[in-house]
């Protein structure tokens, strides 16, 4: 069943890919997405309790959906995804690169292959993913990317996390004016600190502390960063492109 609202109209119908959607931000967001009335398929690399308990609750709010096991930071793994939506779809209208993973290391201390898993993971990902599905994109389509508000502000002993956040905004920034003739959006969500998302098990003191810092006095929740990226997707934003939506709470 459809639950359009102002902030979401025009999701009806509409064919989603989300990378990483089994857990956190991109759970939240793929549940949404199909309580809206869209079709989603969903990428994740692990088999396991995740996985199939999304694939049940997808289920349970209509037909059309589908779980795809890939790695994306592989050209194959992306292809896989592409196939699968090509298959299921015919094509697509929202793609949602939300894959990524975060670190933690004195800068001295980094190792190249931190650098780069970092990198791959949260940049390689969205060129692999958005290249594979670049012709399935229909006229009007939605990139979203999903980022961090550390790349605005950066953090410390994480230079490798907030360089790789930061390199999605540029992404972003760039590929609208290569996808705008297409009438193709293409945008970026910054979330802060996120309740299961990685590095958001924080110690309690740790939490108060962050909490403290927003204007709203908590850490976000992966609703609230999916609630961003359906209004990306949805009509109410047809005009909205290269953006980036800090969505932290007022950190």
């Amino acid at each position: 069943m459809s639950t359009d609202d102002g902030l979401t109209t025009g999701l009806t119908g509409k064919r989603v890919l989300i990378t990483g959607g089994t857990r956190g931000i991109g759970r939240a967001t793929a549940l949404a997405f199909a309580r809206a009335g869209a079709q989603v398929v969903a990428g994740h690399s692990k088999d396991g309790e995740a996985a199939e308990t999304l694939a049940g609750e997808l289920t349970g709010l209509g037909a059309g959906h589908l779980t795809v096991r890939a790695d994306v930071t592989t050209a194959e793994g992306a292809r896989k995804l592409a196939e699968a939506c090509e298959e299921r779809f015919g094509g697509l209208d929202v793609l949602v690169n939300n894959v990524g993973v975060d670190g933690h290391a004195k800068f001295g201390d980094l190792e190249v292959a931190d650098w780069q898993r970092l990198f791959d993971h949260n940049v390689t990902s969205a060129y692999l993913v958005t290249q594979a599905v670049l012709n399935l994109l229909a006229e009007g389509s939605s990139v979203i990317n999903i980022g961090s508000s550390v790349a605005l502000r950066g953090r410390p002993f994480s230079a490798h996390y907030s360089a790789s956040k930061a390199a999605l905004v540029g992404f972003g920034r760039a590929l609208c004016k290569e996808l705008g003739p297409r009438g193709i959006r293409v945008n970026t969500v910054a979330p802060g600190v996120t309740e299961s998302e990685p590095g958001g098990d924080l110690p309690p003191q740790l939490r108060e502390r962050i909490a403290a810092m927003t204007a709203l006095g908590r850490l976000g929740r992966p609703e609230d960063v999916a609630g961003a990226v359906l209004f990306l997707a949805g009509d109410a934003s047809r005009y909205v492109s290269g953006a980036t939506i800090t969505v932290d709470g007022g950190i």
